[in-house]
């Protein structure tokens, strides 16, 4: 198209510079992680952000984040891998932000450029005014785990009780029991969050949003017919929902859900006869989106965590893989 230069986008008929940017999230074994404040005479001067910059032509992004981050901290990244990649559009430009979670890293840490250096926990990113809009997200991808856990079908609260402890450490659980009444539902929730939260599991729940807020539960999720009647999102600490194309992917996005779930992505046990997206359209349909999505639909850890990441999915969902 006439005047579109190489490497622009075309946002509402006009042509915007798309800037592709390294940028890495270090993190200490305690959990707090590195942000910065841009110095004077930067644009944006005075935000906070994660540390990095932009990826030159002919660059990988881990090429460019190991430079980037040697040049403005004089550290040696040893050992990152994907997190979350995604794009923001601002008034006169578009970035392309791949992030890198780097907890191995070596040499003495230092402000090479004059900016202002902060190890915070993810939960504390508030106490730093003001914050660049790209933090959010990744903040989100931050304290999202590898594993999303859906309870079966046909289990009891006492059988999912008891499996608790055999989740992986840190996972998130959904309680999805379809076959259980209203009331059945929130009596088992009000005995399975606390339980949950306990062993340090995150819970969400699928039924009415106010339960989540009564039992102090650390999310909602929506199913995808659910999601494309809704008008806004309702008020939860952490707003999920399961998608299946582009526009509930869209939808999730506008409405300001946090998270989706893609899928499914290759056959199932339940739906063998189903092919699922591929990794390939799996990717394609995630996109640049500023989500943290999940796979789900016959995908199994480890056996499938590489190409999770490649994919850009923050990890894998499922039943199977987790129940015994």
């Amino acid at each position: 198209m006439a005047g579109l230069k190489s490497g622009d986008m075309l946002v509402d008929g006009h042509s915007k510079p798309l800037i592709k940017v390294a940028c890495g999230v270090l993190k200490k074994p305690n959990g707090e992680v590195l942000l910065a404040q841009r110095p004077s005479g930067k644009i944006a001067a005075g935000y906070w952000e994660f540390p990095g910059g932009k990826i030159e032509p002919g660059e990988t992004a881990l090429a460019a984040l190991k430079r980037e981050l040697q040049e403005e901290l004089a550290v040696h990244v040893e050992r990152a891998e994907p997190l979350i990649r995604f794009r923001h559009e601002y008034s006169n430009r578009i970035i392309e932000l791949d992030t890198w979670l780097v907890e191995g890293f070596s040499g003495a840490l230092r402000a090479c450029e004059g900016q202002t250096l902060r190890w915070l926990h993810p939960g504390q990113f508030h106490q730093l005014e003001p914050l660049l809009p790209t933090v959010a997200p990744t903040a989100v991808a931050l304290r999202m785990p590898e594993h999303y856990v859906l309870t079966p079908p046909t289990v009891t609260p006492e059988q999912i009780a008891a499996q608790l402890s055999q989740l992986p450490a840190g996972a998130m659980l959904r309680l999805r029991s379809p076959q259980w009444s209203d009331t059945a539902y929130a009596a088992a929730a009000e005995e399975l969050v606390p339980a949950a939260q306990a062993l340090g599991l995150m819970i969400v729940l699928d039924r009415d949003p106010a339960l989540v807020g009564r039992l102090g539960a650390d999310g909602w999720h929506c199913r995808s017919a659910q999601l494309m009647t809704l008008m806004q999102r309702p008020a939860v600490p952490l707003a999920i929902a399961s998608v299946h194309d582009a526009d509930q992917l869209d939808a999730a996005e506008r409405l300001g859900f946090e998270v989706a779930v893609l899928g499914p992505v290759l056959p199932t046990i339940s739906h063998p006869e189903a092919l699922g997206l591929g990794w390939t359209s799996f990717a394609a349909l995630r996109g640049e989106r500023a989500l943290s999505v999940y796979a789900i639909g016959g995908v199994h850890a480890p056996l499938h965590r590489a190409e999770a990441k490649a994919s850009n999915a923050q990890g894998l969902a499922g039943i199977s893989a987790y129940w015994r």
